[in-house]
């Protein structure tokens, strides 16, 4: 009985010690494994008389009762201490925000299109659209470009099948603009110039508008595609000069590039549907190699491009839509958005634009939440 007793208090104590699960397995095969001592003790029962198995029966097992519930009770304090310690070296600080999900982001060409919107909108212009595929009245008769312009050739436009006269009966004839729709052949628009006339004539001026949106030619390299985007611009009014005209493109790029060290140039050129017209160019600096929009070029590395057409509208487009070219005169220009998107975001190579490649659109793309304001900068990095 001294033996069993002497034994359990060694063994409950080496239990006790024990620092580690590693330890504490180690007490364990060495009291209850295959050739432990308790697990020997247990052994030598079938040997032992029926008076002593009465004797020392109950002390064996209440030997091996101890010591088992001894080595669970101290298991689980070191695996809760470990589970501790664990927790304590991988605390999440909760403080910091969390991953922001996958999320779409939108194209340059759209964040640019509410780019002009917005600062021609503080300039008091509307935003007015039409449709893709233009009559061919609206697209070059209206536009004062004769039949044997080079523009009308099929090189340079998509010209469509012309519907059966029945498809083309749905729409009353009532006005001019209405007895065109019907009667002409069918193109898609090679401008947004069309949406000028539409507006002349569904509207009595004065009048301010820009009309953005897709447009079509039959050309495709580093700098052009069959589509690309344009935003065209018009203002009719009484008492319009070429000096409204410079001062409205000059603020416009101030805003846009957000410089106010932009310097223009216009430079006389010829458009059908404007008199006098007008190329603008705008100045650049060389900074660190690069090209930056702004600065004076006539100083330094720096040069003259070309960024717009324009041009005072002229007096046989107001009077095709309905107005008196002696009592209402108006200034328009164009430009593409891709190319102010290049310019503005630094892309070497407009077919990228419509290539789909979402690891370009990701790169070059913009959140939604980067929504361009006047006094937030319109020019949000991408």
């Amino acid at each position: 009985m001294t033996d069993t007793d002497d034994l359990k208090t060694h063994l409950l104590v080496a239990i006790d010690a024990a620092a580690s699960l590693d330890a504490l397995e180690a007490v364990r095969v060495d009291a209850l494994g295959k050739q432990g001592r308790v697990t020997q003790l247990l052994k030598t029962m079938g040997a032992l008389s029926p008076e002593e198995r009465q004797t020392r029966g109950p002390a064996i097992h209440g030997l091996r009762e101890a010591v088992t519930t001894a080595i669970a009770a101290r298991k689980a304090h070191l695996e809760q201490v470990a589970l501790d310690a664990q927790l304590a070296s991988e605390a999440l600080d909760m403080t910091l925000p969390a991953d922001a999900p996958l999320a779409g982001t939108v194209h340059p060409v759209s964040q640019v299109m509410d780019e002009l919107a917005e600062i021609f909108a503080d300039l008091g212009f509307a935003v007015a659209s039409g449709p893709e595929m233009e009559t061919d009245w609206h697209n070059f008769g209206a536009l004062n470009i004769p039949e044997t312009h080079p523009a009308r050739a099929m090189h340079d436009t998509f010209y469509l099948e012309q519907p059966a006269r029945a498809d083309r009966d749905g729409q009353s004839p009532s006005s001019a603009d209405a007895q065109h729709d019907r009667e002409t052949p069918r193109v898609l628009r090679t401008h947004t110039s069309p949406v000028q006339i539409r507006t002349m004539l569904a509207n009595k001026p004065p009048i301010r508008i820009i009309a953005p949106g897709r447009t079509y030619r039959s050309d495709s390299d580093a700098t052009h595609t069959p589509m690309f985007h344009q935003v065209e611009g018009l203002v009719i009014d009484k008492g319009i000069t070429l000096g409204h005209l410079k001062w409205t493109l000059e603020t416009f790029l101030k805003a846009f590039f957000e410089r106010d060290d932009i310097v223009l140039r216009l430079r006389p050129s010829y458009f059908p549907f404007t008199e006098p017209s007008a190329e603008v160019d705008v100045g650049y600096s060389i900074v660190k190699g690069k090209r930056v929009i702004g600065g004076d070029p006539t100083k330094g590395d720096g040069g003259w491009m070309e960024v717009l057409g324009s041009g005072m509208v002229h007096p046989k487009v107001i009077a095709a839509c309905g107005l008196d070219p002696d009592e209402w005169q108006g200034f328009a220009f164009g430009c593409g958005i891709d190319r102010l998107a290049m310019l503005q975001y630094g892309m070497d190579d407009l077919r990228a634009f419509f290539d789909g490649d979402i690891r370009w659109l990701k790169h070059y793309g913009f959140s939604a939440l980067d929504v361009p304001t006047l006094s937030g900068g319109v020019g949000t990095p991408a």
